[in-house]
């Protein structure tokens, strides 16, 4: 059998290994790279069999062709150049790398310090690229504006799910079941955002510690599915898209696109970081040796680069081609940084904005990050969303019992103008929540006044110390009945806060039956049993109480309208009036503990009632009229005539 020789071939016009009638052509990004060497492996991608340079190089470009060559190939690079660590060049041919544009991967990733460790090489450890054939193409759900988003974490919602076989668990097939489209579909989501599911790797610290990284904020491919969770490749995300569509469901993809899992000086070479570390990764301008690390995460992608803009681009259009509806950007600051700061003309949100087709999808920021400025909420262009964290810490801090938080929470109910309006951006640019992922669950909110995250191996250190939450009596797990009701409450107000305010509703799976992480609001390293969804504890009642929320919303135009109340119109769009129905005087929000909201639209008139007494006021409608409104909904469990009970929230509609 020949041996296999790269012959020279025009510059191909993708990046990556594509695969053609005359074999296969391989193009890599290194502007600093000397040589390039393509590795090819047998079969079983266990043994090196080749070891080929690239012939060609136009520009920054290193390719060639590989005649005769097909899908299924396995494959990996090596890179050769400078090591001039003082100027950023970290080039080390012992070290095998994953091609950055690999859409498929044969193994996981798993840190290894050798990974780290300058002259060793690593061919035992790196997973190889797998050459693909023809993509293929889903048809996700139409492209619209999700009216209610619905966060999960692939392996944590499924490995404990009843309806799920045991041997597809924690797999994207398993979101395909019929009793997880069931649930999903019964709870009235519009959108899943899937938590990340590009191939990551395990931070060094938590494999000495016994732990694992649970929920993939630290990726080395922005192409290739993690084989864990898609062990069927891309062809599985694609079915995902396609089930979901027949269902109604848009799929989002939560990605990061800030830093890779090479972190920082100490940290592995596996892609990037030996392909052109200068490159791929912003350094200080002035000490060219040092990475800039707005991330937390050891360093920062330099995403104003040219090189690095066609990369992702090119990794959003993949996904989109596969059905995806959108993305949630992580550390979504990072995308319009430059060393002159943040701006929303950077060269990606640029890029994005301009595309004919991912400026159609739906598009979410996280807009902040840790470094020099890094909170941007509010400040990205259209037609990006924004994770509101004013709205959840508003609604988490009126509801704790903080004093003159009554004009916050008005604010937020009428769609957050304050951030939004003056860029001509209504309501649906705030996407809403009181808990996500990150931080407690919205059942540990209520029950755990500080973090409890021993189990993360750092003292309770790590994670946000103050997180607006309150314990109702007492710390943690109790079987008292008074507090566990109270608890109860407290969540279904919450809930029906989030229901009823302008703009998207995003909710954490399991957030809708009660799930707890035992009051670790860090949980990013607890792939287990403890902290897996238990289906089997679910509070079925409270996820039917999401469930008539979610119906409400869609039943009522006027609660997600794409407009922001202003109080002007005849009559008004919206009357804040306090619990005796009169209008609230500017000097009376700081005192206010109850209120009300009515809204009137062309059709209809509606009325929320909000209190977070612990005894029952008397409720008196704007109009004098009590019969003439029907209580819609009450999150109290008694909801007597005339009154807010407790602790609620009360909606209204007017009598025909």
């Amino acid at each position: 059998m020949p041996s296999p020789a790269l012959v020279a071939c025009p510059l191909p016009a993708r990046l990556g290994a594509v695969a053609g009638e005359a074999g296969v052509t391989f193009a890599v990004f290194s502007r600093h790279g000397e040589r390039i060497d393509l590795c090819l492996f047998d079969e079983a991608g266990e043994a090196e069999i080749a070891r080929l340079p690239l012939p060609c190089r136009s520009g920054d470009i290193h390719h060639g062709l590989l005649p005769g060559a097909g899908p299924g190939l396995r494959y990996a690079l090596r890179a050769q150049g400078p090591w001039q660590p003082q100027r950023g060049h970290r080039f080390d041919a012992s070290k095998l790398l994953v091609d950055p544009y690999a859409t498929r991967i044969d193994r996981p990733f798993r840190w290894d310090p050798r990974l780290a460790q300058r002259g060793i090489d690593t061919a035992d450890l790196v997973p190889r690229g797998i050459v693909g054939g023809a993509q293929p193409v889903a048809a996700g759900a139409p492209d619209r504006a999700p009216a209610f988003i619905y966060e999960l974490a692939v392996k944590s919602f499924t490995m404990r799910h009843p309806g799920v076989p045991e041997r597809i668990r924690g797999t994207l097939a398993a979101l395909c079941e019929p009793a997880v489209i069931d649930h999903i579909r019964g709870l009235g989501v519009s959108h899943v955002e899937l938590m990340p599911v590009a191939a990551w790797m395990d931070e060094r610290h938590l494999p000495p510690l016994g732990l694992a990284n649970a929920w993939g904020y630290n990726p080395v491919n922005f192409v290739a599915l993690d084989p864990r969770l898609a062990p069927g490749g891309t062809a599985d995300l694609a079915r995902l898209c396609a089930t979901y569509a027949q269902a109604g469901i848009g799929i989002i993809l939560d990605i990061v696109l800030n830093h890779t899992a090479e972190s920082d000086e100490f940290g592995a070479t596996i892609s990037l970081r030996g392909l052109d570390n200068a490159v791929y990764y912003r350094h200080a301008t002035d000490d060219p040796g040092r990475l800039i690390n707005d991330t937390g995460c050891g360093h920062t992608l330099a995403l104003d680069r040219a090189p690095v803009v066609r990369m992702v681009m090119d990794a959003l259009r993949h996904w989109r081609r596969l059905g995806v509806a959108g993305f949630r950007f992580d550390l979504g600051t990072v995308m319009g940084r430059s060393d002159t700061g943040y701006s929303q003309d950077a060269p990606l949100l640029a890029a994005i904005g301009q595309d004919p087709d991912l400026s159609r999808a739906i598009l979410i920021a996280e807009p902040w990050d840790i470094g020099p400025g890094g909170y941007r909420l509010g400040e990205f262009p259209p037609p990006f969303a924004e994770w509101n964290g004013r709205y959840r810490d508003d609604v988490r801090r009126f509801w704790r019992g903080d004093a003159g938080l009554a004009g916050a929470l008005a604010t937020r109910l009428a769609g957050s103008a304050d951030l939004f309006a003056s860029r001509h951006r209504g309501p649906l640019a705030s996407i809403n929540f009181v808990a996500a992922h990150d931080g407690f669950t919205l059942a540990d909110l209520v029950s755990h006044a500080g973090k409890h995250n021993e189990a993360n191996g750092e003292g309770n250190r790590d994670g946000e110390s103050e997180n607006h939450s309150w314990n109702n009596g007492i710390e943690g797990r109790t079987s008292a009945p008074a507090i566990t009701e109270a608890r109860h409450s407290d969540l279904r107000a919450l809930l029906a806060t989030l229901f009823l305010s302008r703009g998207v509703p995003m909710l954490t799976a399991g957030d809708e039956f009660g799930r707890t992480q035992h009051g670790n609001n860090n949980a990013y390293c607890q792939d287990n049993e403890a902290f897996w969804l238990d289906w089997a504890a679910a509070d079925r009642d409270l996820a039917a109480f999401v469930a008539r929320l979610a119906a409400l919303r869609a039943e009522h135009p006027l609660l997600s309208a794409a407009t922001f109340l202003t109080g002007t119109g005849e009559p008004p769009d919206a009357r804040w009036v306090k619990p005796d129905g009169m209008p609230i005087r500017d000097d009376e929000w700081m005192g206010l503990e109850a209120f009300g909201l009515m809204l009137n639209g062309a059709e209809e008139t509606l009325l929320i009632g909000i209190s977070r007494r612990r005894d029952a006021i008397a409720f008196t409608p704007p109009d004098g009229s009590p019969h003439a409104w029907q209580r819609l909904l009450c999150s109290a469990a008694e909801d007597g005539e005339g009154v807010l009970p407790a602790r609620s929230v009360s909606l209204f509609g007017r009598r025909s």
